[in-house]
């Protein structure tokens, strides 16, 4: 939340507007005085890595009432207040709703009342509402994502993480409540991203005699060498009676059925706080600014309105067609409408679920038609994290559509010296949590192994290829495209998943471990941050990866703060560095005493991160020191973020979909797969899945410095460049008027 009230002020600042705090929420709006407060750009200072919100937030009983609201409208109208900004649950917007319908009515009374003249009534005559959505249940309809659901994943899995070693060590089983009363999200999304073997959720309760599945479940896990078992319960979790299922109750069980040690963990208040993801910084800014924007094109006919977001997408929704829809998935559960109660929560809460059923259950041997297929699955280039929650999902997607799954281990070059394995359902147990690739992965193109590669396809009879990896994995895609006229064996079905730190490859958004690396450098500059305020006066230089592709350097800037971005894709010279010297040098002088400056490695060949270093030290003298930090390989380390593991997971199992669906249409033909669309990279575009031909990539990648020519991130430099106090012109969203709630097709969002 903090992110957000700190884009909305220095957004209203930017463009010339007053822009006020508002303490405790409804209350301080209602008991007016003290509780408003003019903002200015430093009282916002240092509040992005600070969770929970600095102005506050209550439950208000007053506002819900008129006289509540009467004084309220008179506050704002004493300050010259008429734009809201109201970030909260369906409640708090709904609230806001009411209060703007209500106002000209609660202007007219205060007249009557000699409590403000005529001329304010005629002044102030309209109120302009903006809500955005902060909930850490992501419960609301009409965004992908609310404001703090990744940071509460971010708690969730670094304790399943946690108790997952302890619970290995003695053979335990864990039942882990999470919050959710009336939404089972956060409980879905963990379950996924840690793969625990069973999850209770509000929207889709077990079916009948889910106990004795469910321990039968347990027991059969346990056979098959699992150590532990992870069961994540949402608190509002029921059974399809509508009464509540407890942690308690299922430890009962488990314990009478089949006497396993097992402990319940009720995370509680932990989801709500420790500091916000870099995914929630993004979205929070990004909602902030589009915020204040919609307020400024808001006239007395537009509706009030909610920004939310789809797929990398910023939007403007009719706030009260959200709370309605919203309301609509409650009272599905509460008359029992289960499977309607899911498909209103989007298609992307849907699709999780199915996902999730998929993976967590082995159907028995016995009931999957076999197909004879034989699929190989490979990892390329650099190590990402979400890897192996991406192979783990192919693996298992792959098995239940019946083929023969193949791990081919260190590359092509692995490949070509026929280092191929199957792999099994239990192999991948585990997988999701863990960093790198436990495949292997080289950066080695097939180009002169073609011949061995070819012999390896033949000899175990592979009759489609999944290759999860980065750009040496898309230039290694167009490689074996090339060479199909001349192998046979390679005109089988291939696709590419995107998984690089990166983010550089062509045909998505996004790629696999991407958010653990920006993860990884917010982290990073919030450490130095403190460090460089408990010494006054310092400027540090950070350098990170990225090759040619400025993302992380862009994104890290904006999810930390930083004074300014250096990267590949906007050229820059001397004059933009002084100009940047003498930015720092008049922020000295405020009570912000410290600097933060990006670096993408390749932005530059000759200003380099020393020549920066020294530039900014020899200029600076006598008003800071300045300090550097190359941030390396640890970006590409560590746990993956729950976004990594959910989207590798996701993203995966729809590739292995894919290459089902084409070999059921060549089954028995004996057809060869020459065209260009049998041969594909999955990527998101916008807010969909899409499988783009790798030929027809070509064209739209600049090989030399290994990116896209056109990428979508980049419209978000000015926003960087804003909140750090610099002149940028916005390219604002086009809608001056909100979008229809309803018609999206498949969303991309995690």
């Amino acid at each position: 939340m903090n992110a957000a009230v700190r884009a909305v002020v220095r957004m209203g600042i930017y463009v010339g507007a007053k822009v006020y705090f508002i303490y405790e929420g409804y209350q301080g709006m209602v008991d007016g005085g003290s509780n408003i407060v003019e903002a200015d750009w430093e009282s916002v200072s240092s509040i992005l890595q600070v969770g929970g919100t600095i102005i506050g937030s209550a439950r208000c009983k007053a506002f819900r009432t008129r006289e509540g609201r009467l004084s309220a409208a008179c506050n704002l109208v004493q300050r010259g207040i008429t734009n809201l900004c109201v970030i909260g649950g369906d409640g708090s917007l709904t609230g806001a709703n009411i209060f703007r319908e209500e106002w000209s009515g609660l202007l007219e009374e205060l007249a009557r009342n000699g409590k403000i003249d005529k001329e304010a009534v005629e002044k102030h005559a309209h109120l302009n509402v903006v809500g955005m959505v902060g909930s850490i249940d992501n419960d609301f309809c009409g965004t992908d994502m609310t404001i703090g659901t990744d940071s509460a994943l971010h708690r969730i899995i670094e304790v399943v993480d946690a108790i997952m070693t302890t619970a290995q060590s003695h053979q335990r089983t864990f039942v882990l409540e999470v919050m959710g009363r009336h939404c089972g999200y956060l409980a879905l999304v963990s379950a996924l991203a840690c793969g625990a073997d069973w999850v209770f959720i509000p929207e889709s309760p077990p079916e009948e005699g889910w106990q004795e599945t469910m321990c039968a479940k347990l027991s059969e896990n346990r056979a098959r060498k699992k150590r532990l078992n992870i069961i994540i319960v949402a608190e509002g979790a029921i059974d399809n009676q509508n009464k509540p299922i407890t942690s308690e109750q299922i430890k009962e069980l488990v314990v009478k059925q089949l006497g396993y040690d097992t402990r319940v963990t009720i995370l509680g208040h932990v989801q709500r706080g420790g500091t916000p993801s870099a995914f929630d910084r993004i979205l929070a800014s990004r909602m902030g600014v589009e915020a204040v924007v919609a307020l400024l094109q808001a006239t007395p006919e537009t509706p009030a309105c909610v920004v939310s977001l789809s797929g990398n997408q910023a939007m403007r929704l009719p706030l009260m067609e959200c709370v309605q829809m919203t309301q609509d998935v409650q009272k599905a559960m509460d008359e029992r409408r289960f499977k309607d109660a899911v498909q209103l929560r989007g298609r992307s809460f849907e699709g999780n679920l199915n996902i999730y059923k998929r993976l967590a259950s082995k159907t028995p041997d016995s009931q999957i038609p076999k197909s004879g297929c034989h699929v190989g699955v490979i990892n390329v280039g650099a190590p990402a994290a979400g890897m192996n929650a991406a192979v783990r999902a192919a693996v298992r997607v792959g098995i239940s559509e019946g083929h023969k799954v193949f791990a081919i281990y260190d590359g092509f070059e692995g490949f070509a010296r026929g280092q191929i394995k199957e792999i099994g359902w239990s192999d991948v147990g585990g997988w999701t949590g863990q960093g790198g690739s436990i495949l292997g992965t080289k950066r080695t193109l097939p180009g002169k192994h073609l011949e061995q590669i070819a012999a390896q396809m033949r000899a175990h009879s592979l009759n489609a290829l999944l290759i999860i990896g980065g750009f040496e994995a898309y230039l290694g895609l167009l490689e074996l495209s090339a060479a199909r006229e001349r192998h046979e064996e390679l005109c089988v079905p291939v696709v590419m998943v995107p998984a690089t730190v990166s983010n550089n490859v062509p045909g998505s958004d996004f790629s696999i471990g991407a958010d653990t690396a920006l993860n990884t450098i917010t982290d990073t500059c919030d450490r130095i941050k403190q460090s460089a305020s408990g010494t006054k006066r310092r400027v540090f230089i950070i350098e990170t990866m990225g090759g040619f592709c400025g993302y992380l350097a862009n994104m890290g800037a904006l999810a930390a703060g930083a004074d300014a971005a250096y990267i590949f894709e906007e050229p820059f010279d001397i004059r933009d560095l002084q100009s940047n010297v003498e930015h720092l040098t008049r922020k000295m002088k405020t009570s912000i005493q410290r600097g933060l400056v990006l670096r993408n490695e390749s932005c530059s060949e000759n200003y380099t991160t020393d020549f920066i270093y020294q530039l900014y030290s020899e200029e600076g003298k006598g008003v800071f020191d300045c300090r550097k930090n190359v941030l390396g390989h640890m970006q590409q380390g560590g746990a993956p973020s729950p976004f990594d593991r959910n989207f590798g997971t996701k993203i995966s199992a729809r590739a292995m979909q894919w290459i089902s669906t084409k070999l059921k249409e060549a089954r028995g033909t004996g057809k060869r797969f020459v065209t260009d669309e049998s041969i594909c990279v999955l990527g998101i575009s916008k807010r969909n899945l899409v499988f783009r031909p790798v030929v027809e990539l070509k064209k739209e990648t600049d090989f030399e410095h290994r990116i896209p020519r056109e990428q979508w991130w980049l419209k978000l430099r000015p926003l960087m460049k804003i909140l750090a106090k610099y002149k940028a012109s916005l390219e604002v969203s086009d809608l001056g008027q909100p979008e229809p709630v309803s018609g999206h097709s498949e969303p991309a969002a995690i």
